[in-house]
């Protein structure tokens, strides 16, 4: 069991790790070197030898191994990044930098993606090392960089170039998961992730003939692009299910006592109620415009102009993604991958998924555990190159109006210290017996 000062700690590191500025503005504009350093002097406090590796100078990630009791298993890998997005402080309540505990509860960038699961590792590890505790199978402890954009500094430096360190890991466990998501009518669901859209980021360019702007121009890239970006971003794409999804779909139906009738899931997602949040990004893939760049000047026809899609695609949905792409952008509007990562799909009933229910469910009994997909992505994208099955496990029991998935680059992050503390007593006791 986590003792007090575990409890204390991973407030203060919480707090801590949020007061040390690691902005990720993307194409290579942030330096986690001091948060890695941060953690790399607790990790050190607590027996382990941690290492501190680069690819890009002040890019740093740390990495560290803890013994297991049982040499025969495979090893488990846990991993939270460093990085955090941008945050503009006069749109905040507190400065996102403060660190701020008001109230019983943590402020800042970071409080939820995530230095509040860094911390709550640090704590556990830290705890275990003060009472003999040793798991039982070894653990790979990862704080990585440059996950809120490429990946190239962070995990994808360390799945390519240091493979080694990750010897034995099957199964790793990270952020998005296992946090109260309340369903307006006093349930409480704990989804446990165990898949991940793939992620497509595209950039479209279209090419015409610059002229006047006075005069006649049928071959007018901005309208053209325009025309793109528009079939894109009116798609209705069909229905797909996965694996995942269908399991998220089963076990919330029988949560509500309705049929799970897959014939018509829009209509069971509409039975769902406030709980089809979960599902409802994650049956379909999908395509959102998001930026636009084109001409110098107003009365000027630029020869080129460019968008930008977030594309996010389901496990075996690639092929129809590209395709689909290929129909929408027409023959004058060319397409590429600025940023493409593969989707995930892990077993829900795997050894590793019940335990993970098990911890929950044990300091959590009132709570209803369920597997789900994320939308978004991970690192565990790219420690999927190693063969490890991700899953998203990073526990907070959350009072009723805390819209935890809003928070999410959004603005005042937080996390309540009591969310914090029940993480810190779930991890402890799944990463105890995973």
């Amino acid at each position: 069991m986590a003792d007090q000062q575990a409890l204390d700690e991973v407030v203060r590191f919480t707090s801590d790790l949020i007061r040390i500025d690691t902005t990720n503005r993307g194409g290579g504009d942030c330096q986690e070197r001091p948060a890695a350093e941060y953690a790399a002097e607790q990790l050190a406090g607590a027996g382990l030898q941690p290492m501190m590796l680069e690819r890009t100078k002040g890019r740093t990630n740390v990495v560290a191994r803890v013994e297991g009791s049982d040499p025969s298993a495979d090893a488990l890998l846990v991993h939270g990044h460093l990085d955090v997005v941008p945050a503009e402080a006069a749109d905040w309540s507190v400065h996102p930098f403060s660190g701020e505990i008001r109230d019983g509860v943590v402020w800042g960038r970071g409080a939820v993606d995530m230095k509040n699961m860094d911390a709550m590792i640090l704590a556990v590890v830290r705890g275990w090392a003060r009472q003999g505790v040793r798991p039982r199978r070894d653990l790979v402890i990862a704080f990585t960089a440059d996950e809120e954009a490429s990946a190239v500094d962070g995990s994808g430096f360390l799945a390519d170039e240091h493979p080694e360190l990750f010897e034995g890991c099957t199964e790793g466990v990270s952020e998005s998961g296992a946090f109260t998501f309340h369903d307006g009518a006093g349930r409480q669901i704990y989804p446990i992730a165990a898949g991940e859209r793939g992620t497509g980021w595209l950039k479209l360019t279209a090419r015409g003939r610059a002229g006047h702007g006075s005069k006649v121009n049928k071959e007018n890239a901005v309208t053209r692009l325009a025309a793109a970006v528009t079939r894109i971003g009116e798609h209705e794409w069909p229905l797909r299910l996965t694996p995942t999804v269908r399991a998220a779909l089963a076990e919330l139906a029988a949560l509500y006592g309705i049929e799970t009738d897959l014939t018509d899931v829009d209509r069971l997602l509409e039975k769902l109620g406030p709980a089809a949040k979960l599902v409802e990004a994650t049956v379909r893939n999908s395509a959102n415009p998001t930026m636009l760049e084109a001409g110098y000047k107003l009365n000027v026809i630029p020869g080129e102009a460019v968008a930008y899609v977030d594309g996010r695609y389901l496990p075996g949905g690639e092929d129809e993604f590209r395709a689909t792409l290929d129909l929408l952008t027409g023959p004058d509007v060319d397409w590429e991958f600025s940023h493409r990562e593969v989707a995930l799909q892990a077993p829900v009933d795997s050894p590793t998924c019940a335990r993970m229910r098990a911890a929950v469910e044990e300091f959590a009994p009132e709570g209803h555990v369920v597997p789900y997909c994320m939308s978004g992505g991970t690192d565990a994208k790219q420690f999927s190159r190693l063969g490890i099955t991700g899953y998203g496990f990073a526990p907070l029991k959350l009072p009723e109006g805390f819209d935890y998935q809003a928070l999410f680059h959004g603005v005042d992050e937080r996390v309540p210290v009591e969310a914090l503390h029940f993480g810190v007593r779930v991890l402890d006791r799944f990463l105890r017996t995973a």
